[in-house]
């Protein structure tokens, strides 16, 4: 398949070249193999590589202490890392018997064990960086955001040769996460009953999680559907988005929201399978709405959080980006050419002293729309990070 360059392959460079270890995190079929493989060529040192779900290269660690020291002037990629956990301690002395920057780097389908494990073995040796899907502005001029927006950004998806086979792409993805990467990951629980849960989260996105709903349609218990978003959390695949609350006189609401991070795994959920059935279908807006929130995450600098605001009394902003805990950007994210934020807004505005202040929408150019507020297109969503 074309390989696509990503914005991420610099950022890989630079840690390797301060850090011992390196772990690149990110759901299957995102592109970490072909991204590291691709940065080859870059590295500073020699490359010894293993897929530890290949048989062969695992037979080869059999004496991973022996096998890994005698590599100790590589650097050593060590892909689906999460299958062999007991590697972690092992890691570890090596790292501290040769302490340079680059000898490892370590790739993993993200999952709550594979956190915990690198966190508690490789502390103070180990930077992380997660590889997300395609944004838009990875992508080649021949995609446009429609496409995009459509199929999502997993590779298999958003290269494939048209609708239908995006689709397929992704309906094999969900039906393979379920019956067999999750179960991998360590989440032990139904198939069936997950698929539920993961429909039931499409059919929410963009709106405040209630818990209780969701159980009692489960038919299971609160916090087991608690530790169930938790652990797609943690694999990337959904994002609970916090409210932002600071010490106030109003009344602010203090549950998340939550999304599908992919809107073309959102809409293979939804069953919707071309843009002209997205253009008539109910969730247009919350799509539109989740493909801008995921979109802005993917630019997220070092330092930055992303909250939503809302009050009990219906005051409301999409987006809150905070700087050293301090609102400095609020965003409004509207599915139309013509925006017109709603009084509420312009409340969170002032509740929140912000001076930089956008309503996303597709346009192909924003322009000013009152004081210290502009309408921004969503080709232009760099500018919110400018300073």
């Amino acid at each position: 398949m074309l390989y696509l360059p990503r914005y991420a392959e610099s950022e890989i460079l630079r840690l390797i070249t301060t850090n011992p270890a390196v772990v690149v995190v990110g759901p299957r079929q995102v592109g970490k193999t072909a991204l590291v493989k691709h940065l080859f060529a870059q590295l500073p040192r020699q490359v010894a590589y293993f897929d530890l779900e290949n048989p062969d290269d695992y037979n080869q660690l059999n004496n991973p202490s022996l096998h890994l020291n005698l590599l100790k002037d590589h650097t050593v990629i060590l892909d689906e890392v999460q299958r062999v956990p007991t590697l972690f301690p092992i890691l570890r002395s090596l790292i501290d018997q040769h302490r340079q920057p680059g000898r490892f780097i370590l790739l993993g389908s993200a999952s709550p064990e594979l956190i915990r494990d690198s966190s508690e073995s490789l502390a103070g040796r180990v930077a992380y960086m997660e590889l997300q899907p395609f944004s838009f502005r990875e992508l080649p001029t021949t995609i446009d955001y429609r496409q995009h927006w459509l199929r999502g950004g997993f590779p298999d998806s958003i290269l494939a040769g048209d609708d239908e086979l995006s689709l397929d792409w992704r309906e094999n993805f969900i039906r393979s996460y379920l019956e067999r990467d999750l179960p991998l990951l360590g989440l032990r629980a139904d198939p069936m009953l997950i698929r539920r849960l993961w429909s039931m989260i499409a059919h929410l996105n963009g709106q405040l999680l209630n818990l209780t709903t969701l159980a009692n349609s489960l038919d299971i218990s609160a916090p087991t559907v608690r530790r169930y978003l938790n652990f797609l959390e943690s694999a990337f695949l959904i994002r609970q988005l916090q409210p932002w609350f600071a010490n106030s006189r109003k009344r602010l609401v203090k549950t998340p929201k939550i999304y599908l991070r992919d809107t073309g795994l959102l809409h293979a959920l939804l069953r919707i399978e071309n843009y002209f059935l997205l253009q008539g279908h109910p969730a247009l807006g919350a799509s539109w709405e989740a493909y801008i929130v995921q979109e802005i995450a993917s630019r997220l600098p070092a330092r930055a959080d992303l909250f939503f605001y809302r009050t009990h009394d219906g005051t409301e902003a999409d987006l809150v980006i905070t700087r050293s805990g301090i609102p400095r950007v609020l965003l409004e994210i509207k599915y139309s050419t013509t925006p017109k934020p709603g009084k509420g807004f312009f409340i969170a505005k002032k509740d929140l002293a912000t001076t930089r202040n956008f309503i996303v929408c597709p346009t192909s150019k924003g322009y000013p729309l009152a004081e210290d507020v502009e309408v921004l297109s969503y080709l232009e969503l760099d500018k919110i990070f400018e300073t």
